[in-house]
């Protein structure tokens, strides 16, 4: 992480398996999604069950030298902080799971899921980001993986895309 640069963290979380577990927290990220999900188990869920059980929660920082941008607990989920503008403005949408194995040709085969995402990019202290590496580095699961930024997948092509957005009323 450097200072200065712009960082997407995301949060799956999930109603699958065993989360709420020590084992929730793995890498990699799907199987901390599934939760150790049993194949006999999750070969019997439909798309919408998948829908129902699976989220992830996304918010943009930009990293900053200022402990007055300090957030103790990244680990569990969207910073959430009323004064500071924090997870108040809130896109819902139909998704996918993402990362730069993915294309628009070779899709995910966890769809779909609910995206929450946070419209704003915030301002955020280095010793947050080293917090969390710290918090990762104290899971059950090896996350030895995660404590790096990692790619993000192309564009999704227009036709591929869910009919069901709605747009912010823009007043």
């Amino acid at each position: 992480m450097d200072i200065g640069e712009t960082y997407e963290v995301h949060w799956p979380h999930s109603a699958s398996g065993a989360c709420g577990t020590v084992n929730q927290y793995q890498t990699p990220h799907y199987d901390g999604i599934f939760c150790k999900l049993d194949m006999d188990t999750f070969s019997t869920l439909a798309a919408q069950d998948i829908a129902n059980a699976i989220g992830v929660q996304s918010q943009v920082f930009t990293v900053v030298n200022d402990e007055s941008y300090f957030y103790p607990d990244m680990m569990r989920g969207m910073i959430v902080d009323e004064k500071m503008g924090m997870g108040q403005d809130v896109a819902f949408y139909t998704g996918s799971t993402t990362g730069d194995t993915r294309s628009n040709e070779v899709c995910s085969m966890y769809t779909p899921i609910t995206w929450q995402v946070d419209r704003k990019c915030h301002l955020i202290s280095a010793s947050s980001f080293d917090k969390l590496c710290y918090d990762m580095k104290l899971q059950r699961d090896d996350m030895s993986n995660d404590l790096h930024p990692h790619g993000s997948r192309e564009l999704v092509s227009d036709d591929l895309v869910a009919n069901n957005q709605a747009r912010k009323d823009l007043r």
